[in-house]
């Protein structure tokens, strides 16, 4: 045993010896067979280079490793985990969402506050031209997100449920969509980016105030142990048809104002009908067999690889046709098995990674192209309470004056106008995608932004309200 301790360090110290002998030696040549002391005595001494002290070459050294894109963006991260926790942390305690605190959260890094109280901290820590890393981790991000989104939408419920869900579902989009666009029309001069057309800019202006945050809908309707209520289930019905059906508008919507000409807009819509059609048809029915019998092996490996890989393509189809990698990717998860060891084994793989990583960059990434203070002025604020007026009109509004019709109660009809009324993330996919088109201008973008927020917020509250006013009326029930 001895012996063996005294041979490893007379290895280690002959071995080490023979290297920096060889390193000692090699440093002395020079690639035209010269060497450096030789270059050395013809060197005068006014080429001698100014000497900097030890500690300032470290921290020169310091400074330029920690600019380097990659440190950079490992820096952005860890900041921006930081703070989406802290934030969404603050938002459960006072019964509001994660998601509310981490779309704050965002705010608060971009230039609304962090940029206006310390610009040269901002501009460090997100320069410009780190923006691009941020948005593609953030696309990804959002590409799992959508997968387990469409994973977690439940068709056979929906075709299975009453004719009520689809009506309100409807009505709570068509109804503030055409007041959106109805808005557009009085600020589309003012609010308008240049070289954008009334067209594109109305559309997206209705579908900014038709949509629903399926995701955070679901959530509180499960944290406030509504799942089993008639209320809780017919929400989230609505809302999952409410969904599907304002994804297939935003195709649409996407296709036309890429597309520039009514010819191409409608080639892209062929293409589009038929890569949604072998989906559904082709490769729905494939990927049930494929994967039921790769889990009947326990393959559990190959059917993750097999779920990533339709995941990628169908988000890069969609994109090359012009409808965009999103939609791919929600397609791609409705697609999935509906089976629950599936789907629980790749909600378990992406949803952690997109929710807890990924998610927070995205919302950190719009609180950076969100400017408040371009609302310095009075008249901004007059618009953006007109904005609010349309969304919480139109959608609320309309989703309880609806449910209303179709025989529900006052108050579970202000509880599904109130879950309705939530945008949340969605809301900010959209205008990111306005935005990344153009179409949204900085002030009209910071608004919805803000306005995305506040109905957000606003769901708790309102179905508190819902909460007391069933519980004055069994109350009063009780003693008559």
């Amino acid at each position: 045993m001895n012996k063996r301790l005294l041979l490893y360090p007379l290895i280690i110290g002959f071995f080490g010896c023979l290297i920096w002998f060889i390193i000692r030696q090699g440093s002395h040549l020079t690639t035209d067979g010269t060497t450096h002391a030789n270059i050395a005595t013809t060197a005068t001494p006014a080429t001698t280079p100014a000497t900097v002290s030890s500690a300032e070459s470290v921290w020169i050294s310091l400074v330029h490793n920690v600019q380097h894109p990659l440190a950079l963006l490992l820096l952005q991260i860890i900041l921006i985990l930081l703070t989406a926790r802290l934030f969404g942390w603050l938002a459960n305690k006072i019964g509001q969402p994660a998601v509310v605190g981490e779309i704050v959260a965002g705010i608060c890094l971009g230039p609304s506050l962090l940029g206006m109280f310390w610009s040269s901290g901002s501009a460090f820590i997100f320069p410009a031209d780190s923006f691009k890393n941020l948005q593609f981790l953030s696309q990804i991000g959002l590409a799992f997100f959508m997968f387990v989104v469409g994973m977690e939408l439940d068709t056979h419920k929906m075709k299975n449920k009453a004719h009520d869900a689809v009506m309100i579902s409807h009505a709570s989009i068509v109804f503030p969509f055409f007041l959106g666009v109805l808005l557009a029309y009085y600020i589309y001069p003012q609010f308008s980016p240049a070289n954008v057309n009334f067209l594109s800019f109305a559309l997206f202006m209705g579908i900014a105030m038709s949509i629903t945050a399926f995701p955070v809908l679901a959530r509180i309707v499960q944290e406030r142990k509504l799942s089993g209520t008639p209320l809780g289930l017919l929400a989230i019905t609505c809302a999952a048809a409410d969904d599907v059906t304002a994804w297939c508008i935003l195709a649409v919507v996407i296709t036309i104002v890429k597309a520039g000409t009514l010819w191409s807009a409608v080639v892209t819509m062929v293409m589009a009908l038929l890569f949604l059609g072998a989906m559904l048809y082709v490769l729905k029915p494939w990927l049930n067999k494929k994967i039921i019998k790769l889990q009947a092996a326990n393959k559990q490996k190959s059917v993750v690889a097999l779920a990533f890989i339709t995941l990628l393509f169908s988000a890069w189809a969609a994109e090359v046709i012009g409808i965009h990698a999103l939609f791919g990717a929600f397609l791609a998860g409705v697609i999935m098995p509906a089976e629950v060891s599936v789907q629980k084994l790749l909600t378990d793989k992406l949803e952690d990674v997109s929710v807890l990583l990924l998610l927070p960059i995205f919302f950190v990434f719009t609180g950076l192209r969100t400017q408040i203070g371009l609302l310095g002025q009075g008249h901004l604020w007059a618009v953006f309470g007109l904005i609010m007026l349309v969304a919480v009109g139109g959608k609320l509004g309309g989703s309880m004056l609806t449910a209303k019709l179709m025989g529900q109660s006052w108050s579970d009809s202000l509880g599904i106008g109130a879950l309705m009324n939530t945008r949340g993330l969605m809301e900010l996919v959209v205008l990111n995608i306005g935005y990344d088109l153009g179409i949204l201008s900085p002030e009209i973008f910071a608004m919805l932004v803000l306005m995305a927020l506040a109905t957000t917020f606003m769901t708790g509250p309102l179905l508190d309200i819902v909460k007391k006013v069933e519980e004055s009326r069994l109350h009063a029930s009780q003693i008559g």
